[in-house]
């Protein structure tokens, strides 16, 4: 039987909120059920967000909440070096494309056509430097700013069918092209969060990814990368987000209460966590089945 490991990823952009707070303590409780392991990694990818004092805030809230991980935290700063042997291997096998196209290209070439696919979320990227000749490509790549997209129609192809499975079971089909062809990698991040996750969970042999709801669709690209790069696919597990009374989902943009407020104003931890683990929420939010 798989050896249960569960990990709780958070982007050290802002302060965890009460949403992220439930997240870690499902990630925790699910490996603490199977006598498993709960690790913790920092999505630290973002040099333009990413922030040391928000690292040690992740780190002071989920000490606070007494959810404890095992072993040494992993920053995906520290790994760059796995993402690139990764990247490369995919450029090897001519699945990745380098783009010139800047986000103004995109939006006019989006605006001039008559119906633009769109995917989870919104318009999808119109495959213009998928059409490049391969030396014309090279050559530009060499001095013009760019970034990495996974041909995804020939990704498909060369993977063959395949499908993830959910925490009840039951097994869907992978299906990456509604997102189009992804970036891989950009010229000011040597990754991006679908090339890093996929990594780092077989890396870590993350048995379950428990993580939100709002992240399913992605499940689709993460299951290609997986058989494209011969890496094993865990079980997802893809809960309820948190949301207010009216129904708006919590988030960092939209003044959720941050751990660090709740602990300012006296709340107590261990009576904070025992009511989320009963499916109680403080202040009226509750969770929102997307």
């Amino acid at each position: 039987m798989t050896e249960v490991a569960t990990r709780f990823a958070p982007s050290p952009t802002g302060r965890l909120h009460l949403g992220h707070a439930w997240s870690a303590l499902l990630a925790h409780d699910f490996a603490a059920r199977a006598h498993g392991h709960f690790l913790l990694r920092i999505e630290d990818i973002d040099p333009t967000r990413s922030r040391p004092d928000h690292v040690d805030g992740i780190i002071e809230d989920l000490l606070w909440l007494g959810l404890q991980w095992e072993g040494e935290i992993v920053f995906q700063s520290q790994r760059t070096a796995l993402y690139r042997m990764a990247l490369e291997d995919l450029k090897r096998r001519g699945l990745v494309y380098p783009c010139f196209c800047t986000r103004s290209d995109i939006a006019r070439e989006i605006a001039a056509s008559a119906s633009a696919p769109h995917g989870p979320d919104g318009p999808l990227y119109p495959g213009t430097c998928r059409h490049l000749a391969p030396d014309m490509a090279a050559r530009r790549a060499e001095g013009e700013a760019h970034c990495w997209r996974l041909d995804t129609a020939r990704a498909m192809a060369a993977a063959g069918p395949v499908d993830w499975v959910d925490g009840a079971g039951a097994r869907h089909p992978a299906r990456a092209d509604i997102h189009g062809d992804v970036v891989l990698a950009r010229k000011d991040s040597p990754t991006s969060y679908h090339l890093s996750v996929t990594v780092d969970d077989a890396e870590q042999a993350i048995s379950h990814v428990v993580r939100g709801r709002d992240l399913l669709e992605a499940t689709h690209v993460h299951r290609l990368l997986q058989a494209l790069l011969g890496l094993p696919s865990p079980v997802y597990v893809h809960h309820d987000l948190l949301g207010t009374a009216d129904g708006a989902r919590l988030a960092k943009r939209n003044g959720a209460p941050a751990i660090a407020d709740l602990r300012a104003a006296g709340v107590d931890p261990r009576h904070l966590v025992a009511d989320l683990r009963a499916g109680i929420f403080p202040g009226g939010y509750r969770p929102l089945a997307l």
